[in-house]
């Protein structure tokens, strides 16, 4: 990417509105957050911070850009963040130990969630935690595909796979979205079968296209930015491939190939991904890093940390939240959502 805008000193609430108002801030993807200020970066190089009122002409097109809203995606509500359960049909989760590798159990959680306030559940039938071994293509779909039927019928489904069979077969059986953590990489024939059908697709950053190995490939310079460089790389494949942006979301692929230092600066950071166009999808829930700065070992046991990560993707411009526990989530987001909002101005009639 030969430039790139990053959105700094987001504000929300009154004090955004009046900023928006005076021209001292733009609406962050078109939402409830704006930022006042922005870093600049040309050829990797960065050029430094300013106010959006002063940024030079030739930037005025890639700043307007940032403030445009993205295309609904998937046809899902695009004026809050919404809230994606995780079903993994598989005995060896980090998260969950198993507990939902039977169909029955799993399509109950699955409602549980939709009750809870989830808005799209992901379904998966491979472990992609670090080291993870992969399973063969029967086995995955065996997994999937009876917890798919059931649960498309109550509410958007996505399938989490890297292989384009399983996509087939899943979307066949109800699926609506393709969630590719290797972000169309790993099977060849993903990019070209995602681009013939009409399905919205999440493109995650993953260094390599293998979860066995990709922790040993953490190694970056400046994460966030090659993140981004990486994802608007893979949005152009897609496009030129045929599939349009209004079709794409994209993920920063937290813990995939990550220390815990990156980990914290990819969601920090997060308001960098706006400049690609795209809805963002944030996946923290319950992960490494969460227990190590917690220092709760078991996955489980990490809901408030989980959480708080949640919030503060949300506070940064994520649009799609992956979680574990959608119930506590859906409560703090309605909470934090009426908090960032703030009080109506008093009347003074």
């Amino acid at each position: 990417m030969p430039r790139i805008i990053e959105p700094l000193g987001l504000i929300t609430g009154p004090v955004a509105f009046h900023a928006l108002r005076e021209g001292f801030a733009l609406p962050l993807q078109g939402g409830d957050i704006a930022f006042a200020f922005v870093r600049l970066i040309e050829d990797g190089d960065d050029l430094g911070v300013g106010p959006v009122n002063l940024v030079p002409e030739d930037w005025r097109e890639a700043l307007d850009a940032i403030a445009q809203r993205p295309a609904p995606f998937a046809g899902l509500p695009a004026d809050r963040p919404l809230v994606m359960g995780v079903v993994n049909v598989t005995p060896d989760s980090f998260s969950d130990g198993g507990r939902h590798v039977d169909a029955k159990a799993a399509i109950a959680t699955g409602h549980a969630m939709l009750e809870a306030g989830a808005d799209i559940l992901d379904v998966g039938g491979e472990s992609t935690r670090p080291g993870a071994t992969a399973v063969t293509l029967e086995e995955e779909a065996a997994r999937v595909l009876p917890v798919i039927r059931e649960l498309a019928k109550a509410a958007p489904v996505s399938i989490d796979t890297r292989n384009a069979a399983t996509m087939r077969a899943a979307l066949d059986a109800g699926a609506e979205i393709v969630n590719d953590v290797s972000a169309l990489r790993h099977d060849p024939e993903a990019m070209a079968f995602v681009a013939a059908t009409d399905a919205p697709v999440v493109l995650m950053h993953m260094p390599g296209d293998d979860p066995a190995t990709m922790q040993s490939l953490a190694t970056y310079g400046d994460v966030a930015l090659e993140v981004a460089e990486f994802l608007a790389s893979r949005i152009a494949a897609c496009e030129a491939a045929g599939i349009p942006r209004g079709r794409i979301a994209i993920d920063p692929g937290i813990g995939f190939g990550k220390t815990m230092e990156h980990n914290l600066a990819l969601i920090d950071r997060l308001p960098l991904l706006a400049t690609l166009g795209c809805r963002v999808v944030l996946g923290a829930s319950r992960k490494r890093f969460i227990g190590t700065l917690s220092g709760v070992e078991e996955a489980g046991r990490r809901v408030p940390g989980s959480i708080a990560a949640c919030l503060a993707g949300a506070a940064r411009g994520a649009s799609i939240l992956r979680v574990h526990d959608v119930a506590e989530t859906v409560q703090a987001l309605a909470v934090w959502r009426a908090c960032q909002a703030g009080a109506p101005p008093a009347s003074h009639d």
